[in-house]
């Protein structure tokens, strides 16, 4: 018996452009090519050649002048408060001793993370300023933050406010967080993948300031710490780890090197700091040698000039071939 002739098909979407195919299992290696493709182009787009990233805490809000009340978030990157239970006691319950213990000792670190939020906020603008006025055709030192609130905020947000371009390297969460307004928005990421937002946090710094902070800001730092202890950066990398008070009484870093799990000579990976001044004279002094023009930028005559206001043009408009472009 004759088969029934079939109903005229629809075409069938692009690989592409095709949802189901691209957020399947087959799709992941696609997936994990793209948060390195993507943001490599736009990196060359924007010509930034290399950053200074700055690793904090993100469950404290800052004390601002248009809020008076310092409040703990839920959760690393969430935008939601804390329980109340967890809330530092408020100045009205203060005033009429109705806070807990647990309360007053929270009230007084939020006072602290509150310090750092300006500390990170003032040596992140020094350190933009300061590589704004280095010659060359791309943009150096560039203040890179996990995009975030908290110290990541305070970063982007002194780079912010001295003009510079800055960078926010934001992770995909189950629970709702957006990137602080302070980014640049043509250097705003969303990563799915931790390790590939970790990749670029490694590939383009030449320094590292780490705040305050919880489980994300000592994987960061020890992550880093190990790649330059075992020499897979090809390149020197100036660690400052700030407020000493803080991290001496989170983390005994000497006595790694006392029982021999770490070497000696190890302990010369970072440095501290409890000042954004001392700070920033242990990043200049890290990164002087690596500030100076190189020698394509004196042959190019670039020294004393900035950097191009236009967009860099693309590895195919600066090399070719001149591929006909397709519909």
């Amino acid at each position: 018996m004759p088969r029934k002739i079939p109903e005229p098909l629809f075409p069938a979407p692009l690989a592409y452009e095709n949802p189901e195919f691209l957020n399947s299992a087959d799709g992941r290696m696609l997936r994990i090519m793209a948060e390195y493709q993507e943001p490599m182009a736009r990196f060359r787009r924007e010509r930034i050649q290399d950053t200074v990233v700055f690793f904090g805490s993100a469950r404290f809000r800052a004390l601002d002048v248009a809020s008076h009340e310092l409040e703990l978030l839920d959760n690393t990157g969430s935008a939601t408060p804390a329980p109340p239970e967890e809330q530092p006691a408020s100045r009205e319950e203060m005033a009429r001793g109705e806070a807990s213990v647990q309360q007053l000792r929270l009230a007084e670190a939020a006072v602290e993370m509150a310090a750092y939020y300006e500390d990170a906020r003032r040596l992140a603008g020094m350190v933009s300023r300061w590589a704004m006025g280095l010659p060359g055709r791309r943009h150096r030192y560039v203040v890179t933050s996990g995009g975030g609130p908290g110290i990541m905020e305070a970063a982007n947000r002194g780079a912010y406010e001295v003009g510079a371009k800055t960078i926010g390297l934001n992770i995909k969460l189950p629970f709702e967080q957006m990137p602080n307004p302070y980014i640049s928005p043509e250097l705003n990421f969303e990563f799915h993948y931790f390790f590939m937002r970790k990749y670029w946090f490694a590939y383009l710094a030449k320094a590292l300031v780490v705040f305050p902070g919880g489980f994300g800001t000592l994987d960061e730092m020890f992550e880093l710490l190990t790649l330059a202890q075992t020499r897979k950066l090809a390149k020197k990398i100036t660690v400052v780890i700030y407020g000493s008070g803080y991290w001496n009484s989170v983390v005994n870093l000497d006595m790694l090197a006392e029982k021999g799990a770490i070497a000696m000579k190890d302990r010369e990976l970072f440095q501290f700091a409890d000042t954004p001044e001392e700070a920033f004279r242990l990043l200049r002094a890290g990164l002087a040698e690596d500030a100076q023009d190189s020698a394509y930028e004196r042959e190019q005559h670039w020294v004393g000039r900035g950097v191009p206001e236009e967009p860099a043009p693309s590895a195919q408009e600066l090399l070719g071939p001149d591929i006909a472009k397709t519909r």
